[in-house]
């Protein structure tokens, strides 16, 4: 089958989330047909190139997020007032397409500003019509006048916002919105609405795949809502975390008033809902996002919970040692059986401070503790400043101690990059420890903790995300910022080999079992089958070529029998026609099998209309089902 995959800031660049295990999914199964629609976040990412495709990628669309606010998706040039104003193509709207613009730029704003009353279903309420009829009516004419860029930035816009925000039932803190505020939400919902003025929907493009798969939730489904509402094409979403959470996390972040906060916020949660509701499918890469996504309106029918794959075999050997080793009762490996390893981006929300304060207590009860931290800092000034500050502080808490008057002080405590001669690679900095911490505040997928578990590693972690449910019963877990009770769970493994070589043998046994890229691929190539198996006859637009013949063989035969997997999709099905009243006929009708309701005659390809005329079907052969209806050439 042919499969639209759709990213949002990842895949097939070399840079982004989700680059990875897109391309392990493409990779692994070689058997299906993949056409890539990537949308890119900054020059820097196109920048830096794409990765080396397989060759089962037939093509690959792509379009920035990124452009300039005076550019355009389709290129740029001086038009008339009047299409600046309404139009982002080369087409100018006339009134009756100004009065739909205005009329869904109107229902998507009210659903944006108006909440839903306590105790409404999140999809349930009257919002949730108004946004889907906004959105999919900005879509329609999109489409059908090349774009709504300049639209969405007009001063007509704004009015509209304006409006929509004073409306009866909007919070206040929409209600206080100002001029500047409305200019702000536009400029950022034109953003988010790009998609929608991409020239992807037609039947050389998205048309021509049978299924869409989004590597994430927010602008990467918004292609595929729309392709199922052209096509019919059925759409899955796979989320390993909630781009939604992630917008709520980094609100404050934002140069933004409160007021601007709050629109993003209900648009994007209302985006959320409208792709969930309209997935047949939904992975969640965790329980932790299987809850979040029900609370935004998931269907807990539609969800299946698929784990992310990762690549075990890199640390296959040092898992193996530690296994050997612990049977043997010979401790460790190289790391010795007082180290303590952290590893990971080193930013405040994986809070080494609490970390650090805790094996302070950890070095009471074992003096001759070590803790050694591996990573980098991440992206921005925020997180160099804090390795900063980190250091600092384990300066102070230990300062440097040696062992003899002639000898140098060694801290107990070193921050160090994984790639140097010590520790040339990850399996390595795992390897150089009896016991792997965790001590995020924030966290989604534990990666770290599943590469540790694969390195057959006890590990100690904090409370959050998605940890207990990685874990398993297989390591200690503590509640998140509280030292002592993280020290106390470190000395406890550091002071009991037995406990820590059966936790490290049982983490690894699950990691193998349910982490691995192997599991990955099995659960989406089931998935995809049962997608096909609902639909296994493909569409009119693949069964004809460019000029409208048929193709040789492109409809099944069992597309000819009765039953519910061969009916056509909705959107496909011939409208019924008003019946004439019955006339005498003098000439007797033909008897047809029960099934089939008298006087009509099943249509020979889903979509065509039905005959007006009756007579008895003549039989097909196989040559005839390849070929098309019984008229059409010679079989």
């Amino acid at each position: 089958m042919r499969i639209g995959l759709l990213t949002d800031g990842g895949y097939p660049y070399a840079t982004g989330e989700s680059r990875l295990w897109c391309d392990r999914l493409v990779r692994g199964l070689p058997q299906h047909e993949f056409d890539l629609f990537a949308l890119s976040r900054s020059a820097h990412q196109e920048d830096q190139g794409w990765v080396r495709l397989p060759p089962q990628v037939s093509r690959v669309r792509t379009a920035p997020l990124w452009t300039p606010e005076d550019g355009t998706l389709r290129g740029s040039g001086e038009r008339g007032l009047l299409a600046r104003l309404v139009t982002g193509g080369e087409q100018s709207y006339g009134r009756r397409d100004r009065r739909r613009f205005t009329e869904h730029l109107t229902a998507l704003a009210t659903a944006i500003c108006t909440p839903d009353e306590t105790g409404t279903e999140a999809g349930e309420g009257p919002g949730a019509e108004l946004f889907t009829e906004g959105l999919h009516g900005l879509a329609e004419l999109a489409r059908e006048r090349g774009g709504l860029h300049l639209a969405l930035r007009s001063e007509a816009t704004v009015r509209i916002l304006e409006a929509a925000s004073r409306a009866r039932g909007t919070s206040r803190t929409v209600q206080n919105a100002t001029v500047p505020d409305h200019l702000a939400f536009a400029a950022e919902l034109e953003r988010a609405l790009r998609p929608l003025s991409l020239d992807w929907y037609d039947q050389e493009s998205l048309g021509a795949v049978d299924l869409c798969h989004a590597a994430s939730g927010g602008a990467a489904a918004l292609p595929g809502l729309l392709a199922k509402r052209f096509f019919g094409v059925p759409l899955l979403v796979t989320e390993h975390g909630v781009p939604l959470r992630a917008h709520y996390l980094t609100a404050s972040d934002t140069p933004y008033g409160t007021p601007v906060r709050a629109l993003l916020a209900g648009f994007h949660g209302r985006l959320t809902t409208e792709v969930y509701r309209q997935a047949v499918i939904v992975t969640p890469g965790n329980t932790h996002v299987r809850r979040w996504q029900q609370r935004c309106g998931a269907d807990p029918a539609k969800q299946r919970t698929v784990y992310p794959g990762m690549a075990a075999e890199r640390f296959g050997q040092v898992g193996e040692d530690a296994e050997r080793l612990g049977a043997a009762g010979e401790g460790d490996g190289p790391g010795g059986p007082d180290t303590l390893v952290w590893v990971g981006r080193i930013e405040p929300a994986k809070d080494l401070i609490a970390l650090l304060h805790a094996f302070a207590e950890v070095r009471r009860a074992v003096p001759g503790a070590r803790l050694r931290v591996f990573g980098a800092p991440a992206e921005g000034d925020e997180a160099t400043t804090y390795l900063a500050h980190c250091e600092a502080l384990a300066a102070q808490l230990f300062p440097d101690e040696a062992t003899g008057a002639h000898t140098e002080g060694v801290s107990p405590v070193t921050f160090e990059e994984i790639g140097g001669p010590e520790v040339p690679d990850l399996a390595e900095a795992y390897g150089a420890g009896g016991v792997i911490v965790l001590s995020s505040v924030v966290e989604g997928f534990p990666v770290s903790l599943v590469e540790a578990m694969f390195c057959g590693r006890a590990t100690v972690s904090t409370d959050v995300g998605a940890v207990v449910e990685v874990i398993g019963g297989t390591g200690l877990v503590v509640p998140p910022r509280n030292p002592q009770a993280l020290a106390d769970a470190c000395v406890a493994l550091l002071r009991d080999p037995e406990r820590r070589a059966r936790l490290g043998a049982a983490a690894r046994a699950r990691a193998l079992e349910l982490f691995t890229v192997e599991q990955n691929l099995a659960a989406f190539r089931g998935i995809y089958l049962e997608l096909m198996s609902h639909a296994p006859v493909r569409r009119e637009a693949d069964t004809v070529d460019a000029h409208g013949d048929p193709l040789p063989f492109a409809t099944p035969p069992e597309a000819r029998l009765l039953g519910h997997w061969t009916q056509p999709a909705p959107h496909l099905r011939p409208q019924p026609q008003p019946q004439p009243q019955p006339q005498p006929d003098p000439v007797p009708s033909t008897t047809v099998p029960s099934r089939v309701a008298p006087g009509t005659r099943l249509p020979d390809r889903p979509g065509e209309p039905e005959p007006q005329h009756t007579r008895e079907p003549e039989p097909e052969g196989v040559c005839a089902v390849a070929a098309g209806p019984a008229g059409d050439g010679d079989a």
